[in-house]
């Protein structure tokens, strides 16, 4: 059984970022376990809250976790941002990674929107 949240673009993209930056992070040199750390972290945590927010029975509720989840988001530019000028990641891979972030966060702020939508109503 499938739970509804599953069947959004915008939650399995997110699966597959978090796979990725667990990729990047397990091949990362010695002495970058608090920004792997970090990253990780940030990462789980957009498919965890656009999953938690889903789970809310009001759309302000789902709209907050899904703010949360977009500012994980943002989160993980900064770390990428520090992993490619220690050139820990390659230039080339931190821009495909941020540009992920980019629709990951566009497809949060439309699904958002279609909340607010619904609270207004």
């Amino acid at each position: 059984m499938a739970f509804l949240f599953e069947k959004l673009e915008v939650y399995q993209r997110a699966i597959e970022f978090d796979a990725e930056t667990r990729r990047v992070c397990a091949r990362l040199p010695g002495g970058n376990g608090d920004i792997a750390d970090q990253l990780r972290r940030a990462a789980v945590s957009v498919p965890a809250n656009i999953a938690e927010g889903n789970g809310r029975w009001h759309g302000a509720d789902k709209r907050h976790f899904l703010m949360i989840a977009r500012g994980s988001a943002f989160e993980c530019v900064a770390l990428l941002e520090i992993l490619s000028r220690t050139e820990a990641i390659s230039r080339e891979e931190c821009g495909k990674l941020k540009a992920e972030i980019n629709s990951l966060a566009q497809m949060i702020n439309g699904l958002s929107r279609r909340f607010a939508m619904a609270v207004k109503a």
